[in-house]
């Protein structure tokens, strides 16, 4: 088993061992603005794989490649006009666009799942920042989880999933956004399609981009991470658009704290405050987490960074796949 080494992510130091571990083949989570992600070198195909194996990820479900530079993405896709004038209005920060790969990327095909585009982000995070500089290329970082598992939000809860699968969690104390990037596929004809809310609004996109289409229906094969039906889950079922627990369920609550009594309650913001409940989603659905209880959760408006969390809880909600 691999020891897993905890470093702080404001040292250089640490991000100079961090990156000769990546480029050695090796794996560190790394803290985001949205989500701790899982970094391997995304040029590198058993780095890859071995990303792959410790989360316990299918393969056909493809990665985000992580630059740090508007350069470096335009040697890896084709932005497009429309790719362009996104990245320039929210790059670096919470967003994703998927968009046709160029020849010669240098990208492993795990990476892309076999697709001919590539999902791409600059993320507003020295410390993923910080490494892929020191490599000179792109990092895959999904989420630093057990796939379909709930996103980390703090070193602890990476540690929680994956000690002994990876090789170094660089610690950066809790993320700022707490949910993942919005992803937007970027085509050449017709319009952007919105494949994920995420931590950049869609009204804040439409301001640049005119409307978005909608997404086809999540599949079994996705075209960009995040996708799948059932994803970012606990252990607990969960209950949503529940205005009072149960017997036998926490509360997962929203708003001015309610008189409830007898159960486990969590409350994303007694403010009223998505982003600060978008903060607080993994690490309230992990606190609540336990064996033979249902999380019940409280309506949350779909306006703003509501509609990312409602996707979370959505798909927290549904039917989780049969093992075989």
């Amino acid at each position: 088993m691999t020891v897993t080494v905890t470093l702080p992510a404001d040292d250089p130091a640490a991000l100079d061992e961090a990156a000769r571990l990546l480029a050695r083949g090796g794996l560190a989570a790394v803290p985001t603005e949205t989500v701790y992600g899982l970094a391997a070198d995304a040029a590198q195909g058993e780095a890859v794989a071995r990303l792959y194996e410790a989360k316990g990820r299918p393969r056909f479900n493809p990665l985000i490649a992580h630059v740090d530079s508007l350069e470096m993405a335009e040697r890896l896709v084709d932005l497009g006009g429309t790719g362009h004038a996104l990245a320039h209005a929210f790059w670096p920060g919470p967003l994703t666009l998927v968009a046709p790969m160029r020849a010669g990327a240098g990208v492993a095909s795990l990476v892309t799942a076999g697709l001919d585009t590539l999902a791409v982000r600059w993320p507003a995070s020295p410390a993923l920042t910080g490494l892929i500089a020191r490599l000179g290329r792109p990092l895959a970082a999904p989420s630093a989880n057990r796939s379909g598992a709930v996103s980390p939000t703090t070193a602890a809860h990476v540690r929680d999933g994956l000690d002994g699968r990876i090789d170094v969690i660089l610690d950066g104390g809790p993320c700022r956004i707490g949910v993942e990037s919005t992803i937007i596929r970027v085509v050449t004809a017709g319009r952007p399609l919105l494949l994920r809310p995420g931590g950049t609004p869609r009204a804040d996109i439409e301001a640049v981009c005119g409307p978005l289409s909608a997404a086809r229906p999540d599949s079994d094969r996705p075209d960009a991470p995040g996708q799948l039906a059932s994803h970012y889950a606990p252990e607990s079922p969960v209950r949503l658009n529940a205005t009072q627990p149960r017997q036998g369920e926490s509360y997962l609550a929203f708003g001015p704290r309610p008189e409830i009594v007898g159960c486990d309650v969590f409350n994303l913001s007694d403010r009223s405050d998505l982003a600060e409940a978008a903060a607080n989603l993994f690490a309230g659905l992990r606190l609540l987490d336990k064996p033979g209880r249902v999380i019940a959760v409280a309506p949350i408006p779909e306006a703003g960074l509501g509609e990312a969390i409602n996707d979370r809880l959505r798909r927290a909600a549904a039917d989780r796949p049969i093992a075989s």
